[in-house]
């Protein structure tokens, strides 16, 4: 590297210390204003991703997940709600906000539940935090293999065909 080019570079990082502050005007800054603490706020819900696989023929009820709010000290204290499609009837939430299905569901009819969970207090019965949304989906299984009416089909397609 010459000489010329590296006076110029010295040059400009001695132009850009002058430009930036320095640590002690960033002090005497920070002491004439008062800041406010800035506080991260958890989420209230604690999630797993929901599914229930279509047509399951094991013991019902059916184990699906469970909801968890950050707020649960597991005392008994709390209470899980269950509102939308399917709940009470095809979906029931337990006092630990372990979620069961109770009954097969078929994914050709309906591949996801919308439902909306709420953790109230037992005593008060008010809410602790707000309700929230989540979906259940259904996984789908290979029920309905493919048929052939008319016996085996021959085919044939030269070679270099055009798509």
């Amino acid at each position: 590297m010459n000489c010329t080019t590296f006076l110029s570079l010295v040059l400009a990082l001695v132009q850009l210390q002058l430009c930036s502050p320095t640590m002690q005007n960033f002090s005497a800054q920070s002491t004439d204003q008062s800041y406010t603490a800035i506080r991260r706020v958890k989420r209230g819900w604690v999630w797993e991703p929901l599914f229930v696989t279509e047509e399951e023929t094991s013991t019902m009820p059916m184990y699906v997940g469970q909801l968890k709010s950050d707020l649960d000290k597991e005392d008994g204290s709390l209470q899980y709600i269950l509102t939308g499609e399917g709940a009470d009837s095809i979906f029931f939430i337990n006092e630990h906000g372990k979620i069961y299905v109770r009954q097969k569901l078929d994914r050709e009819k309906k591949s996801f539940y919308i439902l909306r969970a709420q953790v109230i207090n037992r005593k008060t019965h008010h809410p602790i935090e707000p309700d929230s949304e989540f979906i259940i989906k259904v996984r789908d299984i290979n029920d309905h293999e493919p048929q052939f009416l008319d016996g085996p089909y021959v085919a044939t397609v030269p070679e270099m065909s055009p798509e």
